[in-house]
């Protein structure tokens, strides 16, 4: 492995120490500390140890300060054109995300990240890859997270108010001596899992189950019992 001979005016090596301070790019800061590494003595084996880096990675930085000096250590994919992920596109997927699927003609109820890009696509013609889009929902600050299920009542107002309105009427008119209690059903579940979904902060969603569970309810043994059939 050939040495690296690198030397620079003290100008040169303050203003790499100083800019290197204000540095807060992660890459940049890397490229930095590579140069300063090797204008102070040390070999591209030690400081690609120390940087936890790989010894060609020292030898390319180092090639392309001689070449261009400091400006060969900024980000060289300034050139890759526009960031995808503008306030346009996050705006746009915060809406997506705050959602779910079958709003935007998809069969499951979850979110994926691979959904996610498919439908963001639709609706910006911008196609990033599944890890840009990890990027994009932490930018967002969504989370995975389990939805909470939730079963449409089968009865309407005016029945429920109905319902509602006996129910009063036995807890106020029960004989002395007597006692109203209430039993939960013993459910059989027929529903499909929920996985985790994509939610926005501040945000837990809802997903709509069939509500078809097949259910037993056990008989009550205390005197006048009442209890309801349908739950509600």
């Amino acid at each position: 492995m050939p040495a690296i001979v690198l030397k620079v005016r003290y100008a040169v090596k303050d203003r790499l120490l100083r800019n290197l301070r204000r540095c807060r790019c992660a890459g940049t800061r890397l490229r930095y500390l590579i140069v300063v590494n090797v204008l102070n003595g040390r070999s591209a084996r030690t400081t690609a140890e120390v940087l936890k880096v790989h010894n060609t990675t020292v030898y390319r930085v180092v090639g392309r300060f001689r070449a261009y000096g400091e400006a060969g250590l900024a980000d060289g994919r300034c050139d890759n054109g526009a960031d995808k992920l503008d306030d346009r596109y996050l705006n746009r997927l915060y809406r997506v995300v705050r959602g779910n699927p079958t709003q935007y003609g998809w069969r499951r109820p979850t979110w994926t990240r691979e959904l996610l890009v498919e439908t963001l696509v639709r609706l910006t013609g911008i196609r990033i890859a599944v890890t840009t889009m990890s990027r994009a929902l932490a930018r967002i600050k969504a989370r995975r997270g389990r939805p909470k299920p939730t079963v449409g009542c089968p009865w309407g107002q005016a029945a429920k108010t109905r319902r509602l309105n006996r129910i009063g009427q036995v807890l106020a008119t029960l004989p002395r001596g007597e006692r109203a209690f209430y039993e939960d059903e013993v459910d059989i579940h027929l529903n499909p899992k929920i996985g985790l979904d994509w939610m926005v902060q501040g945000q837990q969603k809802e997903v709509r189950t069939p509500g078809k569970n097949e259910k037993r309810t056990r008989s009550a043994t205390w005197p006048a019992p009442w209890t309801c059939a349908r739950g509600c």
